[in-house]
C-alpha cells in the first residue's frame, strides 16, 4: 500500500512539473513568433494527452478542465456572420462616408474612424473590425498621401477599447463570460459606461497628439469628397438581410439569460439563417472565410490550460495571489487588473485570461467554501475581481502589438501594404494609452464597488 501510494503521489508531482513545462515553453514560443502561435498550441494540447496529463474525456467533455465549446462556438457563429456580410460592401460604405463626414480632414477623418472601430468592435468583435476597416484606411490615407501607420495604430487601439464594452467584443471578455456565466447585459451594465469615458479620454488625446502633425492638400481633401460612397454597396439584398439578421442575433445576446440560451446557440441560430437567406451554393467558400487558426488556437489553449488546473498549478497560484493580499479584495482586485494589464502587454491576453479564469474561480472557492455553482461564481464580492480581469486584460492588450489579435492583424496588414509598424512604435503610442486608460479603469472600479461599499 505505502509503496502504491508512494509511486502516485510520484506521479502526480511529475504531472505537476511537466503540464508547467509544456504550458511555459508554448507561451516563450508564441511570444518569439518563431513558430505560428496556432501550431504552438495544437501542439502544446496533443503533448498534454499524450502524457495523459489530461486524457480525451476530461479535454473535451469536462467543463473543469476542457475546452470551453461555448467560446468556441459563439467565434464561429459571428464569423460566418462577418463572412456572409463583407462582401456586401457595408463596410467599405461606412468608412467612405465616414471620410467625407470628416470633410478630407486627417485628424477628423482619425477621429471618426476611432469612433467607428470602437462601436464596431462592441457590437461584432475587435478582429473582425479591423479586419474590414484596415484596409479602406489604408486607401484612404493613400489618397490623402499622409502616413497611415498612426491611422491603423489608433484604429488597433479604438478596437481594443471599444471591445472591453460587451460580451462579443473582445474574446478575453467571451473567455470571462463563458467561465462566470455572465450574461451581455452584465458587461453593458459594468463596463459599458466606463468605456464611454475612456474613449472619450482617448479622443482628446488623439486630439492633443496629432493636432500639428496631419496636415494634407486642399485638393487631396476634395478627392476624398468627390468618392461616391454608394458604388461601395455591392449586393443591396444580402445587406438587408445581414442587417436584419445581426439586429436579432444582438437582441438574442441581450436577452439570452431571459430565455436561456447560450449566446453560442444565439450566434449559430444566426449564422445558420443567414446562410440559409443567402442562398449560397458554395458554403464551402463562407466557410474557408472563417478563421480556424484562431479555433484552433483556442482549442489548443483551453487543454494547455485545463492541464494546469488539473496538476493543482492554478491553485498555488490563487493560493499565492490571496496570501500576497492578505484576503482583501479591494487590493486583490486593484493587484489582477495592473498585474494583467502589464502581461497583457507582453503575452497576447488570450492565453493570460485563459488562465486567470480558473485561478480566480479557485481563489473564489478559497474565500467562500460554502458556495457552489453560480453562487459562487456570481457572488456579489466576487464581481469586481471578474471585471477588473476585463478590464486589465482588454485594455493592457493597447501595450504592444503582441498584446491582442487585433494588433496583430493590424501589424500584419499594414506590413503587406508597405507600411512597417515598428515594435517600439506601437508602444510609443500603446503604453501610455495603457497607462491612461488603466488609471482611469482603477478609479472606476474603486469607486463604483468598494468606496461607498
Amino acid at each position: 500500500m505505502e509503496s502504491g501510494a508512494v509511486q502516485e503521489a510520484f506521479a502526480m508531482d511529475a504531472s505537476f512539473w511537466v503540464a508547467i513545462i509544456v504550458f511555459t515553453v508554448a507561451l516563450v514560443v508564441i511570444i518569439s513568433e518563431k513558430i505560428h502561435k496556432t501550431v504552438v498550441a495544437i501542439f502544446g494540447a496533443a503533448l498534454i494527452l499524450v502524457l495523459k496529463i489530461l486524457d480525451q474525456h476530461e479535454a473535451f467533455h469536462l467543463e473543469e478542465f476542457g475546452v470551453d465549446w461555448n467560446v468556441i462556438f459563439l467565434l464561429v457563429g459571428m464569423m460566418i456572420i462577418i463572412s456572409l456580410m463583407r462582401p456586401t460592401g457595408m463596410f467599405e460604405y461606412i468608412a467612405i462616408r465616414s471620410a467625407k463626414l470628416g470633410r478630407g480632414d486627417p485628424l477628423r477623418i482619425m477621429i471618426i474612424f476611432a469612433v467607428i472601430t470602437a462601436a464596431f468592435s462592441a457590437l461584432l468583435d475587435n478582429v473582425t473590425t479591423v479586419l474590414l476597416l484596415a484596409p479602406v484606411t489604408l486607401l484612404i490615407a493613400d489618397a490623402l498621401e499622409v502616413d497611415a501607420i498612426p491611422f491603423l495604430i489608433v484604429e488597433a487601439l479604438s478596437s481594443n477599447i471599444g471591445g472591453t464594452a460587451t460580451l462579443i467584443g473582445d474574446p478575453p471578455n467571451i473567455m470571462i463570460a463563458s467561465r462566470a456565466k455572465l450574461n451581455f447585459m452584465d458587461f453593458i451594465i459594468h463596463l459599458a459606461p466606463i468605456i464611454i469615458v475612456i474613449m472619450v479620454c482617448f479622443l482628446f488625446i488623439i486630439r492633443l497628439v496629432f493636432a500639428n502633425s496631419l496636415k494634407t492638400r486642399e485638393e487631396l481633401k476634395q478627392r476624398i469628397m468627390n468618392l461616391n460612397e454608394a458604388d461601395a454597396i455591392k449586393d443591396p439584398l444580402m445587406l438587408k438581410k445581414s442587417l436584419c439578421v445581426l439586429g436579432f442575433v444582438l437582441l438574442g445576446f441581450m436577452l439570452h439569460g431571459v430565455f436561456h440560451y447560450e449566446p453560442a446557440t444565439v450566434a449559430l441560430f444566426g449564422a445558420g439563417v443567414l446562410l440559409l437567406l443567402s442562398g449560397t451554393s458554395e458554403p464551402q467558400r463562407v466557410l474557408a472565410e472563417v478563421e480556424w487558426q484562431v479555433i484552433f488556437f483556442f482549442i489548443g489553449l483551453f487543454i494547455m490550460v485545463g492541464g494546469l488546473v488539473k496538476v493543482g498549478a492554478i491553485k498555488m497560484m490563487s493560493t499565492e495571489m490571496l496570501d500576497l493580499t492578505r484576503g482583501d479584495l479591494l487590493s486583490t482586485s486593484m493587484l489582477i487588473m495592473w498585474f494583467s494589464a502589464i502581461a497583457s502587454a507582453v503575452i497576447d491576453n488570450i492565453p493570460y485570461v485563459a488562465t486567470m479564469n480558473p485561478l480566480v474561480i479557485d481563489m473564489a472557492g478559497e474565500l467562500w467554501p460554502e458556495e457552489n455553482g453560480i453562487a459562487l461564481l456570481q457572488h456579489p464580492e466576487l464581481m469586481p475581481i471578474w471585471w477588473s480581469l476585463a478590464l486589465g486584460s482588454c485594455l493592457g492588450g493597447n501595450g504592444s502589438p503582441i498584446g491582442a489579435s487585433a494588433n496583430v492583424i493590424i501589424v500584419e496588414m499594414a506590413g503587406r501594404a508597405g507600411q512597417k509598424i515598428s515594435f517600439l512604435r506601437f508602444m510609443a503610442y500603446g503604453v501610455p494609452v495603457t497607462i491612461v486608460t488603466v488609471f482611469i479603469a482603477m478609479i472606476y472600479v474603486y469607486l463604483r464597488y468598494y468606496a461607498f461599499a
